[in-house]
């Protein structure tokens, strides 16, 4: 049995590690709603910008464009949205578990596709494993703006432009819920599918052309679907990290408890030994 003050020094090192992760809970909570507020914010701007470019590519019979059109596929680009810390729960592991198994399913070689990592946990991941890294950021803010990424997304992009890669995805985790994040696989380039519910609602009349908008528009388009990715999984990270902090202080708070129930079973036991070598020590004397 460990002795009394080995219980007690676990005990007060269990409470400085629960004090750590409350206030880790709290800090990820408040970024959590900035977060969530910053995704949602910008859900507006994408469905008007699909509406538009969706309007002009169903709409025009002459306009075309690399980006709506599928070729043959030689190499798959794959972007994966991680985190650059840990004590986030399965926040990082769920994507990378899924992209690995998707990649190892599709493909026999690593010359067949090209990795774009978002976050240092994911780029260590690929490395690791002897999987090409062709484009990477890392240190990206907790409430990052557009200028964070535009350099990665515009060199995403271009390699779908250039033929390096002949169809892009991107994985991420969605915001459904503060206890609740959902792997999230989308097909950003070609962009082949869209949501033409709204594309029939509006007409507009183009100048100089369609086709010369579309090739402004259409590559603004995709970077922008990835920065609201990027703001969805940020949003899942820091809900993520709330509740894995929350789990590891409630595990602290048992655990003292146990701890502090055993501390005092040894102290009782202790005492009675005490009291028990005394009553012998005075009858031997009588």
């Amino acid at each position: 049995m460990a002795s009394l003050r080995d219980i007690k020094s676990r005990i007060t090192s269990t409470k400085k590690t629960s004090q750590i992760t409350k206030a880790m809970q709290m800090v990820s909570a408040s970024k959590m709603n900035r977060a969530e507020a910053n995704a949602k914010a910008y859900v507006p701007y994408m469905e008007k910008i699909q509406e538009v470019v969706s309007s002009i590519a169903n709409g025009s019979t002459d306009a075309s464009h690399p980006m709506l059109t599928s070729r043959p596929v030689k190499k798959t680009g794959y972007l994966v949205i991680t985190s650059d810390r840990g004590l986030a729960g399965a926040y990082n592991s769920s994507i990378l578990r899924h992209v690995h198994k998707t990649i190892l399913e599709r493909h026999k070689s690593n010359d067949e596709f090209v990795i774009i990592a978002i976050g240092r946990v994911g780029r260590d991941f690929f490395v690791s494993r002897n999987m090409h890294v062709e484009l990477e950021v890392t240190g990206v803010p907790d409430q990052p703006s557009f200028a964070d990424i535009s350099s990665l997304a515009k060199s995403t992009v271009n390699l779908y432009l250039n033929e390096l890669c002949d169809e892009l995805y991107m994985y991420y985790n969605h915001y459904v819920s503060p206890i609740q994040q959902e792997v999230t696989e989308k097909q950003v380039l070609p962009l082949a599918d869209f949501n033409t519910s709204n594309a029939t609602l509006t007409s507009y009349e183009f100048e100089p052309n369609a086709e010369e908008i579309l090739e402004v528009l259409l590559p603004q388009y995709a970077e922008s679907l990835i920065y609201g990715a990027l703001l969805d999984g940020k949003a899942s990270e820091h809900s993520a990290r709330m509740t894995a902090m929350k789990s590891a202080t409630d595990n602290a708070k048992e655990l003292i408890d146990s701890l502090s129930l055993q501390y005092n079973r040894a102290r009782q036991a202790a005492i009675t030994q005490e009291i028990t070598e005394i009553v012998g020590g005075a009858a031997a004397l009588e």
